[in-house]
Formats: structure tokens, C-alpha cells, sequence
């Protein structure tokens, strides 16, 4: 084992000789909260995986008949619906929904399908007073009830609660609105836990979605989703960013099947980039330059003399947060302002946690299983007593428009991420061995991932 490299933890996880996330969070201005600070990681064996996993169409078949119907899926924002006749259309795996809002307020999600000949009822999101099908108009109601069959005296053998529009399950949390297509299985709230517990305390409904994008990438939606699924990949996809991100640093816990969380901090240099001697203002202006997330465009912070770059940087992130929010965030931690808390919900869902304007990660496979339609969402603040601005639309990218045409400096980051995936869906496909290794620790949140995903697609599976 080399001299960077020792063994700990008790289950024996591999573990940087570095100061880990929770030595340099002991150290933030401000207390960290008890269950950012809990160590739940596990080990979960070593097998390779298989490449069949993400190239094989009989594979990716299993799980659109087996996984996705049974999951609960982040489908739309309560900003993206604000008035009544609101629709979001979402379409995933096969299935297709009217995601809208009632009356009195609440949500229902409608199969986009007409009972009549089977046209999509509509392929864009809009305000409506009814769902009129486009081929013989055939029309229902906003609750789904039938509305008007033309030429109603050939139908004789149809009446209105035959005709009612088939519902996927619909349930919300933290401004988030998720459906589930096949009835039974876990509450929202007993598939997203411990999340709502954790994101109380930053408050993600009182947020609006003020910056989206995506794109159609040629690779399965399991390698994309994995690119964001660990910091091992930093030392050479960014090395831009080393000198301000603890990527070997980063800590990884595990909850339950569902959930997991990555905790990569930022203000601290790289454990690959020790002995080059980085002064605390160089690795604040590396920060202030490539990191677009926490920090304003063209910003200045100096480093007063015995300060570290990560405490002056939550003192300016805590006032500068606070004032977007409307509120004191004196008690925020370091960490909560600066750090990637990237959290991942099985299995196409990452929510980020802080209180910094956070980052949403969205995947579908589109439509295949070697492409995907990646989104990215930005959510911000909203003082307290404001109104939620309606959410930004989706901007979705051409194969040739780069994501910082829509994310600045961010969307730089994805590019660099984007760039390998093509690369590793044909290295996939042209593997000899057909094995793909995993690390113990950096990388057990893709394990982690793929356990679940086997639980769906088990023959024995209720």
C-alpha cells in the first residue's frame, strides 16, 4: 500500500491518508450538523460489475418493465405549476404524464394517452381547460373525468367511468413533486429518508428554479448518473479545480437502499497537489475562478494573513447567502456554504444540500440505453413572505452548444464531465473482459446504486 494510502474504518474501507471531510468540518467557524457529521458507510463487497449492464438492450428492458414502474420519480417543481390547468409533461422510460394542478390545489399526474386510438394527448407543457386529443377530439377534464366524445352515438359501449384518464401516483416534498406508476411499495417519505430530515434545515421549498438545462448524451443513463456519483474523477477530468477541492477528501455515506450522500469540500487543496506549496490566497483565487456555484462572477476576497482560504470564504458565502434568503445565517457551518453535499436518490434523482444556491440532477434514459437526456437545475432562494417566481423553462441543448452557453462557469465543469461519456459508453462495448472495478470507498455510491437496482430487477421480485 503506498505511504498516501492507509487502512481504516472497521469494516477495512480504503480511506486517504489526508485529513478527511470530518477533521476539516471539526475545524469550520461554526458547529456542523450531527447527521452530516455521522459515518455510515459500509462496505459492500468488491465484485466487478458487468458492461452488459449498461450495454445491453435485454438489460435495459428489464428495467423499464421491472424498476422504473415501481420507483419514485422526481417529476416536476410546484413552481413549474403554479396556477390551476398548469400541466408539466413528463415523459420517462416509456410512460408518459400529465403532471397538473387541480382546483383546490393539489396535484394529480395523468397518463398522456387517448383512450380513443392512443395519440399523446399533448407533447408540450402548457395551461389548459381540458385535455383534448388532437386526432379526433376526444377531450377530458383537467381531473381526468371524460369530457365530450364527438359523434357520441357510436359509442354506445363506452361510458364516462371507463373513459376516466389512467393516474400514476403522485406525492410531494420540499417543492418537489414525484410519481410512481405502479401502486403499492414505500410512502415517498419512507423512499426519499433520512432526505426530508436532512433538508429541513435548508428549506428546498422555499426555493425556484432560476437556471435549467440539458442535453441528450450518447451514453447509458447509469454511466451518466455515476459521473456525479464520486470525486475520484477530479484528478484528471478537472484539475482546474484541485487546488481548491479536497476530492480525496470527500466522505461517502449510505442510507438505507434509496439514498446516499457525497460530501466534497471545497477551500482546501487537493491531497493529489501536496508539497506544491499553495499559498491560502492562491487557493482562494483558484476558487473564486472556477467555482460558479457559491462564488459571484468577477468577486475579490483577500485572504487576511493566518486565515485559511475555507473560513474567510464561509464568512463572505454566510452574509452573501443570507441576504439572497432573507435570513440570518449566522449558525450555517463552512460547510453548508461552500461544500458539495451531493446527495443521490435512487435511481435518477440528486438533490444538493446547503444553503448556497443549489444544484438538482435529473436523468432519463432518452430513449435508448445508450443515450440519456441530463438536466441540470439551479434553485435559488426566496425570502421569506415573497411569492415563487415561476420556474425558469428548460433550455435544452444542441450536440454542438456547450453547457456554459446556459450555466457559465458550471456548465464549464459539465462539459469536462461530458466529454468522457461517449468515450466510456464505446469502451463498454468494446471491452474485452466485460468487468468494470470499483473502489471500496471513493467510489461505493455506485456499488451502493447497483445493490438497489438488483433488488428491482430479482426474479423473485414482489
Amino acid at each position: 500500500m503506498a505511504e498516501k494510502d492507509r487502512l481504516f474504518g472497521e469494516e477495512g474501507g480504503d480511506r486517504c491518508a489526508a485529513p478527511s471531510w470530518d477533521e476539516l468540518a471539526a475545524s469550520d467557524s461554526r458547529a456542523v450538523p450531527r447527521f452530516l457529521r455521522a459515518d455510515t458507510y459500509r462496505n459492500l463487497g468488491s465484485e466487478p460489475l458487468s458492461t452488459d449492464r449498461y450495454t445491453c438492450p435485454q438489460f435495459f428492458r428489464k428495467e423499464l418493465e421491472r424498476m422504473w414502474p415501481r420507483v419514485w420519480q422526481f417529476a416536476a417543481r410546484e413552481e413549474e405549476l403554479i396556477e390551476p390547468g398548469s400541466v408539466v409533461l413528463y415523459e420517462n422510460a416509456g410512460r408518459s404524464y400529465l403532471v397538473t394542478r387541480q382546483a383546490d390545489g393539489s396535484v394529480r399526474a395523468f397518463h398522456n394517452v387517448c383512450l380513443h386510438r392512443g395519440r399523446k394527448l399533448r407533447t408540450a407543457n402548457g395551461r389548459v381547460g381540458e385535455f383534448r386529443c388532437p386526432y379526433h377530439a376526444f377531450s377530458w377534464n383537467t381531473d381526468g373525468s371524460l369530457r365530450h366524445i364527438p359523434c357520441r352515438w357510436d359509442f354506445p359501449h363506452l361510458d364516462e367511468q371507463n373513459m376516466q384518464l389512467p393516474e400514476a401516483q403522485v406525492a410531494r416534498w420540499g417543492g418537489f413533486i414525484f410519481v410512481k406508476d405502479e401502486e403499492g411499495g414505500p410512502s415517498l417519505e419512507e423512499f426519499l429518508a433520512p432526505l426530508p430530515e436532512h433538508f429541513r434545515r435548508w428549506q428546498p421549498e422555499r426555493r425556484y428554479t432560476s437556471a435549467w438545462a440539458a442535453k441528450v448524451v450518447p451514453a447509458n443513463w447509469k454511466a451518466v448518473a455515476e459521473a456525479f456519483m464520486e470525486a475520484f474523477h477530479v484528478i484528471a477530468t478537472h484539475p482546474q479545480i484541485m487546488p481548491f477541492t479536497g476530492d480525496a477528501n470527500s466522505k461517502y455515506n449510505l442510507y438505507g437502499d434509496n439514498v446516499n450522500l457525497a460530501i466534497t469540500p471545497f477551500g482546501t487543496t487537493s491531497p493529489h497537489l501536496e508539497g506544491t506549496g499553495l499559498s491560502e490566497q492562491e487557493v482562494m483565487d483558484a476558487f473564486l475562478k472556477y467555482n460558479g456555484r457559491v462564488v459571484p462572477p468577477n468577486a475579490s476576497i483577500t485572504v487576511p494573513e493566518g486565515q485559511s482560504a475555507r473560513r474567510v470564504m464561509g464568512d463572505f458565502n454566510r452574509f452573501r447567502f443570507g441576504e439572497m434568503a432573507g435570513e440570518d445565517l449566522d449558525h450555517a457551518s463552512d460547510a453548508e456554504v461552500q461544500d458539495a453535499l451531493t446527495y443521490n436518490v435512487f435511481p435518477n434523482f440528486s438533490p444538493w444540500g446547503g444553503f448556497s444556491p443549489s444544484v438538482v440532477y435529473r436523468w432519463r434514459p432518452w430513449p435508448d440505453q445508450d443515450h440519456t437526456l441530463m438536466e441540470v437545475r439551479v434553485l435559488t432562494p426566496v425570502p421569506p413572505g415573497q411569492q415563487i417566481p415561476p420556474a425558469v423553462p428548460m433550455r435544452q441543448l444542441e450536440a454542438d452548444e456547450s453547457w456554459a452557453s446556459a450555466l457559465g462557469v458550471l456548465g464549464g465543469i459539465l462539459d469536462q464531465d461530458m466529454g468522457n461519456l461517449p468515450h466510456v459508453q464505446t469502451g463498454m462495448k468494446a471491452s474485452k473482459n466485460k468487468e468494470l472495478h470499483l473502489g471500496n470507498y471513493q467510489e461505493i455510491r455506485i456499488r451502493h446504486f447497483h445493490q438497489t437496482l438488483d433488488k428491482y430487477l430479482a426474479d423473485d421480485a414482489e
